[in-house]
């Protein structure tokens, strides 16, 4: 997931270097909500580990 993140955020810097305002806006959108999934799952998953050593 983090892969498609970053993928969306270089799609997003080529598109507003040339010019293609719609395009740059749409990829960086897309980009940031696919980096904050990843980064409440990884916080979940590192909550779970945590529970899961102490039990």
């Amino acid at each position: 997931m983090l892969y498609y993140a970053l993928v969306f955020l270089v799609v997003a810097l080529i598109a507003g270097v040339l010019g293609f305002g719609g395009i740059a806006g749409a990829s960086a959108g897309i980009a940031k909500i696919l980096f904050l999934v990843f980064i409440v799952l990884f916080l979940i998953s590192l909550v779970s580990q945590l529970f899961r050593r102490r039990a």
